[in-house]
């Protein structure tokens, strides 16, 4: 099986789509003849032609707003948003028509729309470019929302969504694009290129969303994270030697209930972890859900590890990122509860 990296395995994924299925279109501000702004694009609109994959104007209401339109009449579009934090021009579009379609018809009309976005900061982006916007998708009756943290995962639901009736919000941590991140950014980068989450395999493929996936077999505790923070959590469980138990949610709407209160019952504890704002973030909603259903297996008080409630800042992103020293408090307050 070939390694790739995260961009690789998007681009294999859109690649094989638009090889299978004439209804499926990429377009996007400079998807098409630039490749996109972090190349996840690249060749195919030599490969597949303008009418296939094209560049957009900077006007992301009218990037969903045409992409629902198409949808709506039987094409399969796949947009990119540059960056989350563009999204909001788009949100009435998402929430109000993408999202309401197949109810509001009765069925008689899905919207088949994939809204791709690079997420999530430890790239110096700032303020702007920076953002995980996810609990702003994941509280919209229906919509599907997914974010992958390997090339392994990326092209198999990046697929799945593809060929999935209903809108997806498809989330690319772009700290990850090009290899694992521990936490650590003085440290040498990583490839994927050597890694064994970096094996993609050639051809079709499709990872079921909503499904979870166990990124690492522990008793002690259940660490319940997505994204980025998968291996940040990781270096963390390593670095104090824990016998953890890792799940790497991947599809955030819907959540996959089932291995999570199964591991939580097993573990009895519970560090729920993401880069997002803590304020009514996703972690609060899981939080809700392991309490509901585990309430009389759990040991200690479930704790969390997120953001700051801040606009994400260029100067002091190691302050706000969650890195290693406040997961390994958190772990290490919940297994002395």
């Amino acid at each position: 099986m070939p390694h790739m990296t995260m961009i690789e395995a998007l681009r294999d994924a859109m690649d094989v789509m638009l090889e299978r299925d004439d209804k499926v279109v990429i377009f996007g501000e400079d998807v098409g003849y630039f490749g996109g702004v972090f190349r996840c694009t690249a060749g195919l609109q030599k490969k597949f032609g303008e009418e296939r994959v094209f560049d957009t104007p900077i006007n992301e209401s009218a990037i969903v707003g045409l992409g629902i339109g198409m949808a709506a009449q039987g094409m399969k579009p796949c947009v990119e948003i540059q960056f989350a934090d563009y999204v909001y021009p788009a949100y009435d579009q998402i929430t109000q028509e993408a999202a309401r379609i197949r109810h509001r018809s009765n069925e008689q009309f899905s919207c088949p729309i994939v809204i791709r976005m690079p997420t999530g900061g430890g790239i110096y982006g700032g303020q702007t470019h920076s953002q995980s916007p996810e609990a702003l998708f994941t509280h919209v009756a229906g919509l599907k929302v997914v974010e992958p943290c390997t090339p392994h995962d990326a092209k198999g639901l990046l697929i799945a969504a593809m060929q999935d009736p209903d809108p997806v919000i498809f989330l690319e941590p772009k700290r990850l694009y090009n290899g694992p991140f521990n936490g650590d950014h003085a440290a040498p980068a990583q490839s994927w290129k050597a890694h064994p989450l970096g094996e993609v395999p050639e051809g079709h493929y499709a990872i079921p969303l909503g499904k979870a996936r166990l990124h690492r077999e522990g008793d002690a505790v259940t660490i319940l994270t997505y994204g980025t923070m998968v291996f940040v959590a990781e270096a963390a469980v390593d670095r104090l030697g824990l016998d953890a138990e890792i799940i790497d949610l991947r599809s955030l709407l819907p959540l996959d209930l089932e291995t999570i209160e199964a591991s939580v019952r097993k573990t009895g504890r519970c560090v729920v972890i993401h880069e997002a704002t803590r304020t009514s973030g996703l972690a609060g909603e899981i939080i809700a859900c392991v309490q509901e259903a585990c309430f009389y297996h759990l040991e200690a008080p479930i704790i969390r590890v997120t953001g700051w409630d801040a606009p994400y800042p260029h100067a002091q992103e190691w302050d706000y990122f969650p890195g290693q020293e406040r997961i390994c408090r958190a772990l290490t307050s919940v297994m002395e509860s």
